[in-house]
This record gives C-alpha cells, structure tokens and sequence, in this order.
C-alpha cells in the first residue's frame, strides 16, 4: 500500500483542512442547531459526543474517504479471522476471541480457539469460587483474606483499574493489592499490609521470565518461606498465569494452578484473558464475565456497523484529524468519575505502547505523527492542574471527557457537581472568554478602568479547543468492558490509518536487554568499561552505594 501522504484521501483533507482551519466551533453549532444529534451516536451502553472538534459534514465524509483507502475495513475484519496481522511476530491479535461467546467459532492453525478460551474461563471460575467462599485455604487453614497481583505492564495496567473501577461490585472480605515496580518499596509496603497465612500471590508473566515480575515473586516466595511456610506449602499461597509448566513447577507452583493464555494475546490486550483473574475474584466470575460480554457487545457494533455510524471509527477519525492536520501533539483522557482514576495510565500504554511508533508496516520511515502523548487524570483534580494548560497553553490539547450519568454512591448532590464540571470544562474550551467578555466581567467586578487593559490578556482563553464526551448510564462490569474495547478499537484504526503495527513494542525490549546487562555488571565484578562515560559514571555510583 502507498503511504498515506501518497494516498488521494489523504491529499484531499489537506486541501479540505486549509478551508476550516480558521473557523470557529461555536460557529459552528449556530450555524447547525442540530449538531449534536448529527454528530453523536450510541452503541453497547456508552454515548459519543463529538460535535466540539472543529469538524464539517465535508470533513467527516473525507475522513471516511480515508478510512476506506487505507483498508480500515479489510484489516478489520482480518484481525477478527486471526491472520497473523502483527507481522514482525508472525502473530494473530485475537483478544477480541477471549470475549467472544461460547457458540462462537474460530479456528487459528487448526485450533478450536473459543473452546480453549472457555476452558481456561471454567478454569477461572472454578477457582474464584473456592477462594471466595472460602473453601481454598493457606498452609494453616485460614481462608484467603489478601490476594497480591504480581505483573508489569499490561499484567498489571489492566486487572488493577478494572478492580478499582469496578469496586462497588467487590467482595468486602477480600483485599487486592498490585504490586510491579522493581523498586522493593512497591512489594514491601504490600507485604507488611498481609498475613502470610491468608495471603495468596497471583504471578503474571507468560514466559515466567519477566524481569521485573519474577524478581517481585521471588521475594515474596522467600518473604513467604521466612514466615515459616514450607516449601511443600507454597502452593496454598501461588497460582501462575503463564503458559511455562516447567518453569512454574520449578518456582513452587502447582501447574493445576495455571492459568493459562496464548501467544496471539499481547500484553495491554490481556485483561480479557487469564490476566483478569484478580478481577474475578474481587468482583465474582459472574460480573466477570459481564465485563466480557461488555467488550463484545462493542465488538459486535465495531464489526456491523456502517463506517460512517462506527463508534471506534469515528473516534479514531477525529483522532486522525486533531492529530494530523490539527497538530495537535497530545490527547488528554479526563474521566469525571474517580473509580477511573487509572484509565489515563491505561490507555497511556495501549495508546502509546501500540501506536507509539515511526516505522510503516514495510519499514519506511513514517512521514506523518502517530500516537500522540496521552496524559490525564480524574475529573475535577485535573482542573487544579493541567487544565490551565488546555484553556490557555501555547498547543491545542484536545480532551476525552468520560463520566457516568448515575453515581454508585448515596451522594448525589457530589454527582451534580462532577457532571457539572464536566460539562462546563466541555463548553469552556470551545468556547473560551473574549477580551470584549473578560473586560465587562472585571468591569461588574468594579476594578480600576486603568488597571484593565494590563490585566486583559492574562484573562483571556481563546476557546475554539476540541473535545469529545462519552457517556454512559453507570459504571458497570458492562460499560467498563464497552469502554476498553472501544479504545482498543479506535487505537487498531488509527494504526491501519497511518500504517503501523499496533500489535508489537520493540522499543520496550530495547531498554529490557540493556537493564539485563548493567544488573549482572552491578551485582557482580566485571568492571563497567562497556559504556559511554555516563552510564560507567553511573554504575560506579551505584556499585559504592549497593
């Protein structure tokens, strides 16, 4: 395929964006009172809102133009047949099979793979059952009271916002705890938090090589054989999801207590797979599985629905747009709801993880940007932060506001004030505060007519700055579902868009194999004289103080 500065849709939004870059959103929404119901749309429980981009009916219809050319639907549609789409790993991307339904049919190199998937799931509810009810016990008969995710990354991303989003839902009597930075501050502030008769570890790394994850479930194996469990007993207290038998047999683990995935399941797209099995035992199998049934009724949507009415398209188009011929260099993920707090992290790994990248599929250097940095936290601490950025900073920032109509909480007078905010923050950016505006206002106020002028420009906001909404009615295993997948979704169109591989991360394995070499030069005796003067510099310091 030609690249997509070569491509005719492409050629023609640039000439299309000359004509409306100058013009205005509240503009705009005069000149078409109906905007909002032509430019929002529902699907599998959420409502997107995308009327505030500086978008026309033209610019749609060229966007979808785009769409079309560069393949969106062919690829589509190949990553729901499993081809090995991920080309640098010779690799199906199949996570959309690990929510698929039971009567679904899928072969991938002869194997059944719904069957496999819904083995391992009855494999995942047989399990939460016994440690939820309390029949799995730890090595002095006590009932599991503290469950410790060990992962990294996708391992850890994912199951860790799910169980905060969906903490309603959770069981009183079982704590979670996510642990996966290499610094020991991270797991030893959780152990002092367990007891190591009720405490039961979850070790998540496919390959059970994973650095950072391993040297974490190494010490919490010692933390547990120094409070006097025996090996034979480490069992009561470890499961794998892994696909390595021998390796987790090696470690302690009784591989009937493995939970298993697959290779065509990339990391940030694993929450849908075994890797959710802290989810389910915070939350129960059930609202589990109602989290699945959430993403697929989105993939469901993503699959049918025409392109011009397509939730992840459009999203992924006005992405494209902001990004592209905007300018914008950032996005900011703004959920109103705290139960989010962490979906700007997550979506900063399968944002910028997957599209993160300046190599096209044939190895031609990109010559437009991808991902933008994604940045963000939950509404309304960020307006006491970067949101004085967004209204007044030097680059357009264009924001993902994200908030459910109904609270899971008895507060409801809260509620009115986060929507509120949300809302406004929306209409404050498109529409900002004139000098005309700015200079009334501080005329009501009764300040000095002769202090006014200095004191316009700093209160200016020039406004006309995009943003999207997506709503949904409550927080729930479903909407959350709905919401990843529909993420994911987009982040897989605007890679077919601009040419990439969203499946793999290369960059990551780069610093992983370095990291690899410096520890065994500062745990051991081989001088670091392989370096540049920083880095030997460096280890030095680090070998004297260790």
């Amino acid at each position: 395929m030609p690249s997509l500065t070569a491509s005719a849709s492409f050629a023609a939004l640039q000439s299309h964006f000359a004509s409306v870059k100058n013009r205005r959103l509240p503009d705009l929404f005069a000149q078409n009172p109906q905007r909002f119901a032509a430019m929002s749309l529902r699907a599998a429980g959420l409502l997107l809102d995308y009327s505030k981009n500086l978008l026309t009916t033209d610019s749609l219809r060229l966007l979808l133009d785009l769409a079309r050319e560069r393949g969106v639907e062919e690829q589509r549609a190949a990553m729901f047949a499993g081809v090995k789409i991920n080309t640098t790993e010779h690799r199906a991307a199949l996570h959309v099979a690990l929510r698929a339904p039971r009567d679904a049919e899928l072969l991938l190199d002869g194997q059944d793979v719904i069957a496999a998937v819904h083995a391992v799931q009855g494999q995942m509810r047989a399990f939460t059952e016994r440690v939820r009810s309390g029949q799995w016990l730890g090595h002095t008969g006590k009932a599991i009271t503290d469950i410790v995710n060990i992962g990294i990354g996708g391992s850890d991303l994912g199951p860790k916002l799910a169980c905060q989003a969906l903490q309603p839902f959770a069981q009183s009597d079982l704590q979670l705890h996510f642990v996966s930075n290499a610094d020991g501050r991270d797991l030893d502030a959780v152990l002092r938090k367990c007891n190591p008769e009720t405490a039961l570890f979850i070790v998540a790394s496919k390959s059970f090589t994973t650095q950072e994850t391993m040297l974490n479930a190494h010490s919490a194996r010692d933390w547990m054989l120094q409070q006097s469990c025996s090996e034979a007993a480490l069992a009561r207290h470890f499961v794998a999801l892994s696909t390595n038998t021998a390796a987790v047999r090696a470690f302690g683990i009784d591989p009937g207590n493995m939970f298993p995935f697959w290779d065509w399941v990339g990391g940030r797209y694993s929450v849908w797979s075994a890797i959710g099995l802290s989810i389910a035992l915070a939350v129960g199998f059930d609202h589990f599985a109602a989290f699945l049934q959430g993403a697929h009724a989105m993939d469901q949507h993503f699959c049918s629905a025409p392109l011009a009415a397509n939730m992840p398209v459009l999203l992924a188009l006005v992405g494209i747009w902001n990004r592209n011929f905007l300018g914008s260099s950032a996005l900011a993920i703004a959920p109103y709801q705290q139960d989010l707090n962490l979906l700007p992290a997550f979506l900063q790994q399968l944002e910028m993880e997957s599209n993160g990248k300046g190599v096209a599929l044939d190895g031609a250097t990109l010559e437009t940007a991808s991902s933008p940095l994604i940045l963000g936290n939950a509404g309304t601490n960020g307006q006491h932060a970067y949101f004085q950025l967004l209204h007044q900073g030097s680059d357009v920032i264009p924001v993902d506001f994200i908030a459910a109509l109904r609270p899971q909480h008895r507060l409801p007078d809260h509620h009115a004030a986060l929507l509120a905010n949300c809302f406004a923050q929306s209409e404050a950016l498109m529409h900002g505060k004139s000098a005309a505006e700015v200079r009334a206002e501080m005329q009501a106020e009764g300040i000095d007519e002769e202090r006014i002028p200095a004191l316009v420009p700093h209160r200016v906001c020039p406004g006309n700055r995009p943003s999207n909404m997506i709503l949904m009615d409550a927080l729930t295993p479903e909407t959350l579902g709905a919401l990843l997948a529909l993420y994911e979704h987009k982040v897989f169109v605007q890679g077919v868009i601009w040419g990439v591989n969203s499946f793999d991360q290369w960059g990551v394995e780069l610093g992983k194999a370095l990291a690899r070499n410096i520890q065994s030069e500062l745990l051991g005796t081989a001088q670091p004289l392989q370096h540049d003067s920083s880095t030997n510099n460096l280890i030095a310091l680090a070998k004297a103080a260790l």
